[in-house]
């Protein structure tokens, strides 16, 4: 695929005035998603997605939905989010389709960016980004109302692994193992209803946070987000599991896993009870967490692991997903505990 040639056209399709100078690619090297710096003849300077992972309708979808979200949160999160370039009032979105390419492209203003928490988090950093989580939850909860609609469940996604298990069991390994994934989802969705999750909020959530994707004022307070890769309109549980593994005692990894452990830090306990005093949690959301962190694992290391993620993550995560990650589920996480922290009921 000429990754050039296709944004070089989708740059024409947007502004054929507007000369390109260079195209630098700063992707982050871990997933299938490439990102350029794109310069014009002009010095100004714009960033490119080009995605060709899942299907174009979602993709359009989702930036819609994050566009609408950016322009109508509220202060102080009205600059929080980067931007798409938009065409005729809509967020321009080019879809190339040549031959067996299929592939999308949308064009963001370049983040203005702070300061980068470290790797390692101290207390004062985990209470207050505790806290700032608290306020953007409530913030993204505000304007749920008038954000576009989402075609996307965490059922339908979950029901679209359990048929690609039965077209081709063996497409994710043995049928032994197509059956502990079955045993998986199943386990899922039965839990749904077990957890009155009908009561929860739905809000736009990100769920792939990082301390690589988002910046903090001096005061810690949140600047600036970006990279959008696992956006859905969903309930803010998804969002915490990533909380808890930027708040680890091990931090910051290169070469990272996803295992259940740092949902059962006390570092996590203590972001939770900073969230909590300013948005509050229930008992049942913090028994869903488990369901949350097994709907990621199934959804997204497994069902479309090998085509979000480079081939050498994905291999080495779809393994640990089967060895370390889905078996921990319902041994290693302890909802009580939490729950008896935050003193809930």
């Amino acid at each position: 695929m000429d990754y050039s040639f296709i944004i070089r056209k989708a740059w024409e399709g947007y502004d054929a005035s507007k000369i390109i100078r260079d195209i630098e690619d700063i992707s982050a090297m871990v997933s299938t998603n490439h990102v350029y710096r794109i310069t014009f003849d002009d010095d100004d300077i714009i960033i490119a997605k080009l995605s060709y992972f899942g299907i174009f309708e979602h993709f359009k979808e989702d930036h819609r939905i994050i566009q609408t979200l950016a322009i109508n949160l509220l202060y102080p999160f009205e600059n929080f989010l980067a931007r798409s370039l938009q065409k005729n009032n809509r967020v321009y979105i080019y879809h190339h389709k040549h031959g067996k390419t299929d592939a999308w492209v949308v064009f963001y203003n370049p983040t203005r960016i702070l300061q980068r928490l470290p790797r390692r988090l101290e207390e004062n950093h985990i209470k207050k980004l505790g806290q700032q989580v608290g306020k953007f939850h409530k913030a993204c909860s505000r304007v749920k109302n008038v954000l576009p609609k989402s075609s996307k469940t965490l059922r339908t996604d979950i029901s679209a692994l359990l048929q690609q298990i039965e077209a081709d069991p063996t497409q994710f390994g043995t049928g032994m193992q197509a059956d502990f994934l079955k045993y998986h989802c199943e386990t899922f969705l039965k839990n749904r209803s077990k957890y009155n999750m009908s009561s929860f909020e739905i809000i736009p959530v990100f769920i792939d946070w990082n301390i690589g994707n988002f910046s903090v004022t001096p005061n810690l307070e949140l600047y600036s987000r970006w990279d959008y890769d696992w956006f859905r309109m969903s309930y803010r549980l998804l969002d915490f599991y990533f909380f808890s593994r930027v708040v680890s005692d091990i931090g910051d990894r290169t070469v990272f896993s996803y295992v259940i452990n740092t949902m059962m830090e006390d570092r996590f306990i203590m972001f939770l009870k900073e969230y909590h005093k300013v948005n509050p949690l229930t008992a049942d959301e913090i028994r869903f967490l488990k369901e949350a962190y097994r709907f990621f694992i199934l959804n997204y290391v497994i069902k479309d692991g090998k085509h979000f993620f480079s081939e050498q993550y994905a291999k080495k995560l779809q393994a640990e997903a089967f060895d370390i990650y889905l078996p921990s589920v319902d041994r290693d996480f302890d909802a009580e505990k939490i729950i008896e922290a935050l003193k809930l009921k």
